[in-house]
């Protein structure tokens, strides 16, 4: 999982493969440990992510809620999968965070 500074509070966090329970806790110290370091706007680019299950859902939608109390934001850019696009659409995640590219 790979992340790029762009400034002082924008990054972008770039995960590749599934993102589960095995694994949604990289992703959460990922975003964290950006959280902690003052970055407020958040991209996550979801082009090589082949699927999400519950766990990550829920990890995006805490991370969302805590940036947003700081008047900051998660964005998910470059959705590929169709699964993860109909997934989203039916949940309305794009109701909770901006999501370009659904």
């Amino acid at each position: 999982m790979d992340i790029v500074k762009n400034g002082e509070k924008e990054a972008m966090i770039i995960p590749k493969g599934r993102i589960d329970m095995s694994n949604s806790h990289i992703l959460k110290d990922k975003l964290l440990e950006l959280y902690n370091d003052s970055y407020l706007f958040i991209t996550i680019d979801f082009s090589d992510v082949a699927g999400i299950d519950s766990s990550g859902l829920g990890k995006l939608l805490l991370f969302q809620k805590k940036l947003k109390e700081k008047n900051g934001e998660l964005k998910i850019i470059n959705v590929s999968s169709e699964y993860i696009k109909k997934m989203f659409e039916m949940i309305h995640l794009n109701k909770v965070i901006h999501i370009e590219t659904l």
